[in-house]
């Protein structure tokens, strides 16, 4: 048993026009298609907001890294110290 074929499609129509009637079905359609419009919405809004709260915790991990080691930069020592450094060693 398969998909309805030719005849079996325009008997399930001709059904649903009697019961629903000419009039109603163009505004049941359009009321559908509202629907799944608004619902692919908040799925993307949905989307949205995880991606902001994984970025957002990101961005509060990130900091507290760096401050329990050493800074990333390197140290890099002033002249006044490479000079001390190199009177001592003379």
């Amino acid at each position: 048993m398969g998909l309805p074929g030719g005849w079996e499609l325009v008997l399930i129509v001709g059904v649903l026009v009697l019961l629903f009637g000419a009039t109603k079905l163009p505004q049941m359609a359009r009321s559908l298609g509202q629907s799944a419009r608004v619902f692919k919405a908040e799925a993307r809004g949905m989307k949205e907001d995880e991606e902001a709260a994984k970025r957002e915790k990101q961005a509060k991990s990130e900091p507290q890294q760096l401050t329990a080691g050493e800074s990333s930069a390197p140290t890099v020592a002033s002249p006044v110290e490479e000079t001390q450094r190199n009177d001592s060693k003379k």
